[in-house]
């Protein structure tokens, strides 16, 4: 169950990393409606643990730089490979589309890092976001690296609630779709989780540590290239892990290039 404090905490963050300029006690109760005395005591707490500061007396809180460093110790402690981030940025330049990076986290992916695309409508996702396995292309490319034993504990733990037209919405469909794209020899989604939004995927295996990569648009933008972006995850991670590496990932799918 969400601890409501917690929950609290890392919103009054992002409305910080929002507005980029200081905020008063009043401005924080206005945009959360939260009891005055509750958004004291958060504020109160993050500035005595030096996470806040005031710019200038009476003149609203701001984070110091202490979550920045913490954010970069942590992230040092299990960076993302740099040959799949630099495949990201070339998936992000050479689709126009929006590149992610992904990883497990129970019956989530969660994004680690992510490329926005430029254009003006396109799929708008940030680090941290999480997405249900079964129900996306990045997702279910994760799914697929799972041993059979483990694949089946992770799935009967699943609820299968319906997101679009196409969420699978048993577990035979979900290991019908995975192997429907080994057979293809890619991830794909469309109307699965998000509306009108579509993905090519392929999992990067790096040491121990799965990845998804991922290529993601608007349906009506993407469906027709999901094929030729899947061709390009392929090239470019076989370019920044060494030839070969996406063949020995994905050496069960029947594919040709």
């Amino acid at each position: 169950m969400p601890v409501k404090q917690v929950e609290n905490t890392l919103a009054l963050l992002e409305f910080f990393a929002e507005r980029q300029q200081p905020a008063t006690l009043a401005d924080v109760v206005q945009r959360m409606g939260w009891p005055r005395s509750s958004a004291f005591n958060i504020l109160s707490t993050l500035l005595e643990r030096g996470y806040l500061y005031e710019p200038h007396a009476r003149g609203g809180f701001y984070p110091t730089p202490r979550f920045l460093q913490m954010a970069l110790v942590i992230a040092e402690g299990e960076p993302l490979p740099a040959p799949l981030a630099r495949a990201m940025h070339r998936v992000a330049e050479e689709t126009g589309e929006t590149a992610l990076v992904s990883a497990p986290s129970g019956l989530y992916a969660v994004y680690l890092d992510v490329v926005e695309s430029k254009a003006v409508v396109r799929y708008a996702a940030r680090p941290g976001i999480r997405v249900p396995l079964h129900a996306t292309a990045s997702g279910q490319a994760l799914l697929s690296q799972l041993s059979p034993q483990d694949l089946g504990v992770l799935l009967r733990k699943m609820t299968f609630e319906q997101f679009g037209m196409n969420t699978p919405m048993s577990i035979d469909e979900v290991l019908a779709r995975i192997d429907e794209s080994r057979k293809r020899g890619w991830f794909r989604s469309g109307w699965t989780y998000s509306p009108d939004v579509g993905a090519a995927a392929l999992p990067v295996v790096d040491g121990d540590r799965v990845f998804a990569l991922a290529a993601a648009g608007p349906l009506i933008r993407v469906e027709s290239k999901a094929e030729e972006h899947a061709l390009l995850l392929y090239r470019v991670i076989d370019e920044e892990f060494g030839a070969g590496h996406s063949r020995r990932t994905l050496r069960d799918f029947n594919v040709l290039l």
